[in-house]
């Protein structure tokens, strides 16, 4: 009975945090799964790019070459300057936080714990890693976390075996990343953000300024002919405007507080054949030991000329 009532609690507790704590600061992932079956569009974008609408620099550092069934790292770095603060969904300004995707080649997957070195298990402590979906296990998600502590996430990767699996064949291999920054400026409901800017969606005069709920403000517009329209401006942007501001249809009425973004970048990757690495490493002996061998016979034979007074 008393174990019973534990599982209903902590089911509770789950629930509250899941419907509670899903804040518009949260990052990429969630909302990304939630609406596009795969997180890579055919153009070649990656959907981030639907919401966080600022473009920024990510890089990711990946080996050459690696061998199969061999852990390597994936280091995506997400720079920006620390000291700056977002909008938050409330108005407040706080810290950015930051989220990264990691698209690998079928076969490639998260490293297991049992297979990490230590330095990997200390680079990736208090990284949680998901997967896109269960039957896609080659793409991977991190975020959102703080971004001052996590400007570089670590991925520890696990390459394929093809001794073990017939559609794995060695070869170039393409790997798509996805840095992320910062809040979006747009929901995927197709809603606007309070990070980003808002514009006139008329011409006119401004004919007042009022205060709303959560700390939003009215912008009522009255255009020549009289009709008015209202603004709402949800907390975060700074007004430009004021009463008697003559606006265009489409010009900004508050400031741009967006500081962050999202990059991506691809890169190539190389699944070695052991077997031909060796090979290529006995061409190079035999080579190296062919022209040994010729330096020896030609020095052979200037001493036999030498002997014989030919030279």
């Amino acid at each position: 009975m008393r174990r019973s009532l534990s599982v209903l609690l902590g089911s509770l507790l789950s629930i509250t945090v899941l419907l509670a704590g899903a804040t518009p600061s949260w990052a990429y992932p969630f909302w990304a799964q939630q609406n596009y079956a795969s997180p890579r569009e055919a153009t070649g974008k990656i959907v981030c790019a639907n919401c966080h609408l600022a473009k920024k620099a990510t890089r990711v550092e990946v080996p050459q070459a690696i061998f199969p069934d061999t852990v390597f790292k994936a280091e995506v770095e997400i720079p920006y300057d620390t000291s700056v603060q977002q909008v938050g969904g409330d108005g407040n300004l706080t810290g950015l936080n930051v989220g990264a995707v990691v698209m690998l080649p079928e076969g490639f997957t998260l490293a297991p714990q049992d297979r990490l070195s230590d330095e990997l298990k200390e680079e990736t402590t208090g990284v949680f890693y998901t997967q896109y979906s269960d039957d896609q296990p080659n793409i991977l998600l991190v975020g959102p976390l703080p971004g001052d502590q996590h400007q570089k996430i670590v991925f520890p990767i696990l390459s394929p075996d093809p001794a073990s699996d017939s559609s794995i064949h060695f070869g170039k291999y393409q790997l798509h990343v996805g840095g992320n920054r910062g809040r979006g400026q747009v929901y995927p409901t197709g809603e606007k953000s309070n990070n980003g800017a808002f514009n006139a969606s008329a011409a006119g005069t401004v004919t007042a300024i009022t205060a709303g709920d959560n700390g939003a403000n009215l912008v009522e517009i009255t255009s020549s002919s009289g009709t008015s329209v209202t603004e709402t401006i949800p907390a975060g942007p700074t007004l430009e405007v004021a009463v008697g501001d003559t606006v265009e249809s489409g010009s900004p009425l508050t400031n741009d507080p967006n500081v962050g973004g999202f990059g991506q970048v691809d890169v190539e990757i190389v699944l070695q054949d052991p077997v031909r690495l060796y090979g290529l490493l006995a061409f190079f002996a035999a080579v190296a030991l062919a022209q040994i061998l010729l330096v020896l016979k030609k020095r052979q034979v200037e001493k036999v000329q030498a002997a014989e007074g030919l030279i």
